[in-house]
């Protein structure tokens, strides 16, 4: 967590306590160390949050502070709400407590009347959508696109039968009926994408991949989309573009012809 999201998080957690909160209680939520709330308490202080209290005690916010309202017109506010609850769709529970954390916070610094828009309840958004098979964490999978690590997958094709993938993935897409890790597999020597409810295993390496100024995952970006169902075709639909990767890329990254 960056240090500016845990001073917010430590001034809303203030100010909804109804009683003194102990730097130990702070830092066990906050997954920190209790020595590293002190010092982030002493900051807020010393930027005239009025923060009461000391080290043993515990700490409460003076009543009457308040962060600048974040402005947000009717449209904007409802946009948030429905966007929020789609991803509950996306069956990926680090995204799903993301968009909790951010509804509270959207919900204790925007004014009165758009607030209630955040709520939503004039739009319904149903929980249909793609489920995860237990004990895959698409956080993971997330780290691992930033990080460009490679993925090994034990992977089931529509057949049944089952391979040993290692994968550089660039994207995650989420569909309504399934949730598909897209990337440059070794074994098959193109892009290729791979349904979650047929990865029987996932591992992230240490091992890494180059992608110098994002080529490869734009490659992956260009290709041409099939919706719900179908192939997925390689060949990037702006042939400058196609011979740019082409130039660029490694050999084993060329663009493939298909991608299924």
């Amino acid at each position: 967590m960056r240090r500016a999201d845990r001073l917010f998080d430590i001034i809303q957690r203030l100010r909804v306590a109804g009683a003194p909160v102990t730097a130990g209680s702070l830092a066990e939520t906050l997954e920190v160390a209790p020595r590293t709330v002190y010092r982030d308490i002493a900051t807020l202080q010393a930027r005239r949050v009025p923060i009461e209290g000391e080290a043993g005690v515990g700490y409460v916010l003076r009543k009457g502070f308040d962060l600048p309202p974040l402005m947000f017109d009717h449209e904007e506010a409802e946009a948030i709400a429905v966007g929020l609850r789609m991803l509950g769709r996306t069956g990926d529970a680090g995204l799903q407590a993301a968009a909790r954390r951010v509804h509270a916070k959207l919900a204790t610094v925007v004014p009165p009347e758009p607030r209630g828009r955040l709520e939503g309840k004039a739009a319904f958004v149903s929980r249909a959508g793609a489920s995860v098979p237990p004990g895959l964490d698409l956080g993971d999978v997330r780290s691992a696109i930033h990080q460009r690590r490679k993925l090994a997958l034990v992977y089931r094709d529509g057949a049944g039968q089952r391979t040993e993938r290692k994968v550089w993935p660039v994207a995650i897409a989420y569909y309504v009926m399934a949730t598909i890790i897209g990337g440059w597999c070794e074994m098959r020597r193109k892009f290729r994408h791979f349904r979650l409810d047929r990865i029987d295993g996932l591992t992230v390496l240490d091992e890494t991949f180059e992608d110098p100024d994002g080529q490869l995952a734009a490659a992956w970006r260009a290709l041409p989309r099939f919706g719900e169902a179908g192939d997925w075709v390689a060949a990037p639909t702006d042939p400058r573009q196609a011979a740019r990767v082409d130039a660029e890329q490694p050999a084993e990254a060329k663009t493939a012809r298909r991608f299924t």
